[in-house]
């Protein structure tokens, strides 16, 4: 018997894993930050934001990569939510859209309070981290959601959104995508027009981080280059690693080590590996590589979960966190490092962000131009003189009765 016991301890200690166990230690403090979580893209699409359908409990909910006992498990601290609508609502529905998706993260706050904390600032992470409660901060994931609207921009600034994703993947009227580096869509901007640069600005102005993962590269540097206070990249992984264009490549993390701002590494195995699998290792090797290019305070994490298809072996879903705070250990990272990459490069870009904000200041007013704005019916107010942009149906008769006379249908 006393044999037997031996073995069985012996068994213990061997599987046992000292940077894990070190991981967890360094996490009861200072919890995960992430940058961008889809989540609230998921409850549209599964539920129709009903938070009181059954099958939408969070503390159940099954075939998603997050719900609370995951986040728990993974010692999440602080989650960016994305208030996300596709592209094909440009020009449409999509302010509308939005706020119903802001609306849906500020009901998961209201709804499970024990696990929530809606917060709008750095000290409010702080606040919640001491409550041992998951911050809850909105992001809104593409520039279309203002509908070029300086007014919606700051609309949603008070409604608690804190950082804007300058494009999707399509341009708007005043920022190029990442697709226009891939010759998939045309320049429209050549980076950010005049009016997008008001959008800069006026998101210093204000408060709001800026996200450039999405944006074309000519439209990162312009926007590192303008603003007055760090940016983030709050899901985006190293381009030297994995040529995808949705990738930070290393001129611009340069420019990210000279502006003190934050790659937040994305999990999608196409932005990891470039191909269908990847591995925990593999993001491991983007951090490694961001740290080693822009510096260890460049460092942060932006998974994506619930908002791709094919996340890495080892990194299923939300709960996996302190396995990869487990491989930096590993590879030599200091505990200092680890803090930074968990939550205290994105606290001090945070911090930085409100101390260049300026509500006293007057805020930008110029709208922009009539003629780029394009798609839907619009009406004109405010543009004295300008032509109504929603073509009626007298209208496109007149505009098309020459060639209609041509065929001879008038």
């Amino acid at each position: 018997m006393p044999a037997r016991w031996w073995l069985c301890a012996l068994v213990a200690v061997c599987a046992a894993d000292p940077f894990r166990d070190e991981a967890v230690r360094i996490m009861s403090s200072t919890p995960v930050i992430d940058g961008h979580n889809d989540l609230p893209w998921q409850l549209l699409k599964k539920f129709n934001n009903e938070l009181r359908d059954a099958r939408a409990n969070l503390s159940l909910l099954q075939d998603t990569h997050t719900n609370i006992p995951k986040l728990r498990a993974g010692l999440v601290g602080g989650q960016f939510w994305s208030a996300y609508t596709p592209c094909d609502t440009q020009n449409k529905d999509t302010v509308r859209r939005t706020l119903e998706q802001i609306d849906v993260i500020h009901r998961m706050c209201q709804m499970y309070p024990g696990t929530f904390m809606c917060v709008n600032s750095s000290a409010g992470i702080e606040q919640a981290f001491r409550e041992k409660k998951v911050a809850s901060l909105v992001g809104v994931e593409g520039g279309h959601s203002i509908d070029s609207s300086l007014g919606v921009l700051r609309a949603f600034y008070h409604l608690g959104m804190r950082y804007l994703t300058l494009t999707h993947s399509c341009n708007t009227p005043w920022a190029d995508n990442w697709l226009v580096d891939t010759g998939g869509e045309a320049a429209r901007s050549r980076g950010l027009s005049d009016f997008g640069k008001l959008v800069v600005k006026e998101m210093n102005r204000l408060g709001v981080i800026i996200d450039l993962a999405h944006v074309s590269v000519a439209t990162m540097k312009e926007a590192l280059d303008l603003s007055k206070a760090p940016v983030i990249f709050s899901h985006s992984s190293a381009y030297s690693l994995c040529p995808h264009r949705r990738n930070v490549p290393d001129d611009v993390l340069q420019m990210v080590k000279a502006k003190h701002s934050l790659v937040m590494v994305n999990f999608y195995n196409d932005y990891v590996s470039c191909k269908e699998e990847a591995t925990l290792q593999q993001v491991a090797d983007h951090l490694d590589y961001i740290k080693k290019v822009a510096g260890a305070e460049a460092v942060g994490f932006g998974g994506d979960f619930d908002g791709v298809s094919r996340l890495p072996v080892g990194l299923e879903d939300v709960s996996t966190y302190p396995d990869l705070v487990a491989e930096l250990l590993r590879r030599n990272w200091t505990e200092a490092e680890v803090r930074g990459a968990l939550a205290d490069n994105l606290l001090r870009v945070f911090r930085a962000v409100e101390q260049v904000s300026s509500h006293l200041q007057a805020p930008e007013e110029k709208p922009i131009p009539l003629e780029q704005l394009e798609g839907s019916c619009r009406t004109q107010y405010g543009y004295s003189g300008a032509r109504s942009l929603c073509h009626g149906p007298a209208a496109l008769l007149v505009a098309f009765a020459p060639l209609l006379f041509g065929w001879g249908l008038l």
